[in-house]
């Protein structure tokens, strides 16, 4: 009976480690997402002397490139038992949080009260979920 309750602690304890590594993989896509949007972004401030190369330069491919990988880490990330459909749904939004302070920093944006209230709600919905999840 006590290896039982032994290999069910055991099991739980897995179980939270991979939820730990899903949940930082999560987070590591949304990142690289926004990145690829600065980048994007920065291909778009620019001017480009013919069609093609607004479409076929460094900053674009880069970018849509991060696009992808970020895309198929999310996927991987459906998978997941315990962080779920819904959970990488519900962790989606940290990326307009991300947007907003790179945004800052790279392009020198600013970060408006509204901004602000509306990355506060984006944490706080996350939070909430979490716990009543």
């Amino acid at each position: 009976m006590l290896m039982i309750v032994w290999m069910d602690q055991m099991q739980a304890e897995r179980r939270t480690e991979m939820f730990n590594v899903f949940l930082l993989l999560m987070l590591l896509s949304e990142i690289i997402a926004a990145s690829s949007q600065m980048l994007l972004k920065k291909s778009a401030n620019k001017e480009h002397s013919s069609f093609i190369k607004e479409y076929l330069n460094p900053y674009v491919i880069i970018g849509y490139g991060l696009l992808v990988l970020s895309m198929v880490i999310c996927i991987v990330c459906y998978g997941d038992d315990k962080l779920g459909y819904m959970g990488t749904v519900v962790m989606e939004p940290v990326n307009y949080v991300l947007v907003m302070i790179m945004s800052r920093f790279i392009f020198g944006e600013k970060i408006t009260s509204k901004k602000v209230i509306g990355a506060l709600l984006i944490i706080g919905g996350i939070m909430v979920f979490n716990i009543l999840g």
